[in-house]
């Protein structure tokens, strides 16, 4: 037990007061008697407490218990030792004393507690399933495992690792750590021996031509001699399959494409080995950068044709035509192409996470994008609030009309607990943006169905909107199928209404429980100008049922397999009998005044037949105007790409006399022109450093500052941390899941570059052998030891540790004391303080001498002077 302060220098206090109580001693003590002499040692011990007091003093006591941590490493470097740690655990813990406070806690990337610390018999559980297992982070678990143990106890901490890091920095945890009670053991461990083959290198040309012949480098690893099939892919299609000898240790192939493709080509390279013991190794990607002619993409309905790719110029422009139904999902698909048209291409067979994709391509990669009309386009193809109305130039919704038809609108849901999930999710979605393209004035009624209706909103005229959007998002799933009493609710509604359109959008996923009389239902609605469309949603839907209600009262079918579709169907669907979309009056547009379009007019305008009826942004650049204003061509740009709107169509039946005008073809080619993206002849270079960060670079040194976004392969934007190193090059820094992340480069000078970078899988899956010299470092940093036996955990720590017991208050306190004592005895005397002990003494040996007079009292007190 050892006394300390934590002020010391306040003990200095005590030198003037020494001397004070020196001088004052030998002033005076001679004329002191017994009890001045008293009160003078007494004041001095008072005084000497108080200054102590102020010191903070403490005692240090001495503490039996130690802290004994397990922390096993569970990360994919190591996959396979689970049950070796377990045992070797289990066999330590008959070393362990009554004094040991035991807890196992596990990480990868991050932290889990498996056994908290405690003095009680503990069992080792089945360890829970790590997280996050393709990266370690050994000092954030170090870290988080010194907080949890109390600070005070001896501590030693087992730690089961490889030392194979792949966050954060041991060394700088370890200087925390270093002097402190704790002190850290290794036990190494080693992935489990198996067969195991890795792609440990891919490289592509970063830049080429297309017919130039690239060279493509792999280098596989092989723990030992097998066989395998090496397949190559160019943007997902299969190029090449062939079966591989490997032998132990590095293998090196090489492939030889002539690649007919423009702009970001993906390529990927995979090894399929039987019985394999990690797969996440087994594939790499790399980009090459393509450069030829523009390439256009051209999307149509299955039911439509366009006219586009024979008008334009074949020699100058390369030009793929797909249907809607075969628009790939990933972005790098998109960017093989500088300019996207849709031509009268319905929004519901897109589905909103291709038109996600698409915006990304827009926005930051500078792809243009064009959508010409039709009767599947623009408002009446559904496209209200999506990403594509988005980015173009016009809205879908139609302001300012008047003598629009009055409307009573039923939607009818499934909420059956089959459209749990992202069904509902998306059905409740849509039904919100149909209430958005309402009038006030207009009927709205909503009936969410299980095996009953229920009645969310009343029909009546809409009056708040934002009240009836959030009843429809609160709906919930459960319950069975009852399809007919709710249409039934919604006809018996909407009848006796007084309106020019009444019509109900009927949405379920499954068969309803009981058979009606449907015919006999809708023939009365129809009497009363009611009709009824119908969505199937999902392979479970009656099919024939709901084809048979839409056909039967005069509506559409729709026919769902991707749930994301819903929003635009029921857009549609709104929109049809809501607007008045089409206006089919002949008219000659009125062209307004930028030269790359009012030169093709110089001999006049063609007369225009019909166009959809759309509103232009604040921002968009209006080309031509109808007589009522409307927008028939349109740009402005989003992002970094130019974007353009056509609201008449492409075949002629619309578009009349255009599609018969001497400049209809460099019409199209002026619009294609405008679209394509212009970037920068000296493109800024992209190297990666040996922590993952990457150094982004202008060579022409006329860049100050530089600008980079990333985007996935499914269209998500990345968190981006940028740091400028100096004008003209900055450190870049991107969290992504392995696979191909896309960067746009850009500076103030509007120079822009796109490249595609290849984020490997985690080190973890490499194929290496544990690093011992972080092994080492944490042993020699926290005097800790390489353990071999279990039995070693629990050797003695080799550190006292203690509490610290303050004992300021006690010492205050008997300050006071001793000053109540001081002012006693000076007051009264010492006789008087120590009267009450011995008055019991007094009764007892002389009770006849109990009182004494006031005499005799007197007498006493001037014998004393």
């Amino acid at each position: 037990m050892d006394l300390r302060v934590d002020q010391p220098l306040l003990l200095l206090l005590l030198v003037p007061i020494l001397i004070y109580f020196v001088w004052t001693w030998k002033k005076d003590r001679n004329i002191l008697r017994k009890e001045g002499r008293t009160v003078f040692f007494i004041r001095v011990l008072a005084i000497f407490c108080l200054v102590l007091g102020l010191t903070n003093p403490y005692l240090l006591l001495p503490i039996k218990e130690e802290q004994i941590v397990f922390l096993i490493d569970r990360s994919a470097s190591v996959q396979g030792t689970d049950q070796q740690v377990s045992e070797w655990i289990e066999a330590s813990l008959d070393s362990r004393k009554d004094r040991h406070l035991v807890g196992v806690y596990t990480f990868a990337e991050d932290f889990q507690t498996e056994i908290p610390l405690t003095d009680e018999e503990i069992k080792l559980p089945v360890f829970s399933p790590m997280k996050s297992p393709g990266n370690t982070d050994i000092a954030r678990a170090l870290q988080l495992s010194t907080g949890i143990i109390e600070p005070n106890k001896a501590t030693r901490i087992v730690l089961f690792t490889d030392g194979i890091e792949t966050s954060g920095t041991i060394a700088d945890e370890l200087m925390k750590i270093a002097g402190s009670n704790v002190t850290v053991d290794v036990v190494q461990l080693e992935r489990v021996s198996s067969e195991d083959v890795a792609v440990t290198s891919f490289e592509t040309p970063p830049v080429a031509f297309e017919g130039e012949q690239q060279q493509l480098n792999v280098e596989l690893q092989a723990t030992k001699a097998t066989n395998g099939e090496l397949l190559l892919y160019q943007n997902d299609q299969l190029l090449s399959r062939e079966q591989v000898a490997l032998e132990q240790g590095s293998n090196s192939y090489t492939f030889r494409n002539t690649s007919k493709g423009e702009g970001l080509l993906k390529y990927e390279v995979q090894v399929i080995v039987q019985g394999d013991a990690l797969i996440e190794n087994n594939k790499l990607t790399s980009v090459t950068n393509v450069e030829s002619s523009p390439r256009l993409l051209v999307v149509t309905n299955e039911d439509t044709s366009t006219n586009i790719p024979l008008v334009i110029d074949k020699e100058a422009i390369t030009t793929d035509v797909i249907t809607a139904n075969s628009l790939p999902y990933d972005l790098s698909n998109y960017l093989a192409y500088d300019a996207i048209i849709f031509d009268n291409v319905p929004g519901h067979i897109v589905g909103e996470q291709k038109m996600n994709v698409i915006e990304q391509a827009v926005k930051n990669f500078g792809t243009g994008f064009m959508m010409v009309g039709g009767q599947n386009s623009f408002g009446l193809g559904g496209y209200f609030k999506t990403p594509i109305e988005k980015l173009l130039p016009v809205e879908m919704e139609v302001k300012g009309k008047q003598q629009l038809p009055s409307l009573g609108l039923i939607i009818v849901m499934d909420r059956s607990g089959s459209m749990s999930g992202s069904k509902m999710e998306y059905a409740k979605e849509a039904a919100a943006r149909s209430v958005e393209m309402l009038r006030d004035d207009d009927h709205l009624g909503f009936i969410a169905f299980d095996d009953r209706p229920w009645q969310i909103i009343e029909t009546e005229p809409l009056k708040d909107r934002e009240a009836a959007v959030e009843k429809i998002l609160s709906v919930g799933a459960g319950g069975g199928t009852e399809i007919y009493t709710s249409l039934a609710l919604a006809y018996e509604q909407l009848q006796p209404l007084k309106l020019q359109r009444k019509h109900i959008i009927l949405l379920t996923d499954g068969q309803s429980s009981s058979s009606n009389d449907y015919q006999t239902l809708i023939e009365e609605g129809k009497e009363n100008n009611i009709t009824v469309s119908t969505v199937a949603v999902g392979q479970d839907a009656d099919r024939a049922l709901l084809e048979s209600l839409a056909e039967m009262g005069g509506g559409t079918f729709y026919e769902v397999q991707d749930e994301s579709t819903i929003p635009a169907i029921m857009s549609t669907e709104t929109a049809i009998i809501s607007r008045t979309y089409i206006e089919d009056n002949p008219f000659y547009p009125t062209i307004y005044g930028d030269p790359a379009w009012s030169s093709l007019f110089v001999d006049g305008v063609p007369q225009m037949n019909a166009y959809i009826a759309t509103t232009a942004k604040q921002t968009a650049n209006v080309i031509a105007q109808s007589e009522k204003e409307d927008p028939v061509l349109a740009e402005w740009m989003y992002g970094l790409g130019r974007t353009l709107a056509f609201t008449s169509d492409s075949t002629g039946a619309w578009s009349g006399d255009f599609a018969r005008w001497n400049n209809w073809g460099d019409f199209w080619n002026t619009a294609i022109s405008r679209m394509l993206p212009s970037y920068s002849e000296v493109p800024f270079t992209i190297q990666k450093s040996t922590d993952g960060s990457y150094t982004v670079t202008d060579p022409s040194g006329s860049s100050s500052f530089i600008e980079v976004a990333a985007v996935n392969e499914k269209g998500e934007e990345l968190a981006v941390t940028s740091e400028p190193l100096a004008p003209g090059k900055s450190r870049v820094t991107v969290e992504s899941e392995p696979g191909l992340v896309f960067f746009r480069v850009s500076n103030e000078k509007d120079a822009i570059y796109q490249a595609g970078i290849s984020i490997p899988y985690s080190e973890e899956y490499k194929v290496q052998q544990p690093n011992v010299q972080n092994l080492q470092l944490i042993t020699s940093r926290t005097d800790g030891e390489l353990l071999s036996e279990p039995a070693e955990v629990f050797r003695d720590i080799g550190m006292t540790s203690s509490e610290k017991q303050p004992i300021r208050q006690f010492l205050i306190l008997a300050a006071i004391i001793l000053f109540f004592i001081d002012i006693t005895i000076r007051r009264f005397g010492f006789k008087q303080l120590i009267a009450p002990f011995r008055k019991n003494k007094k009764e007892a040996t002389s009770p006849a001498t109990k009182t004494t007079s006031n005499m005799e009292k007197l007498v006493r007190e001037k014998k004393k002077r």
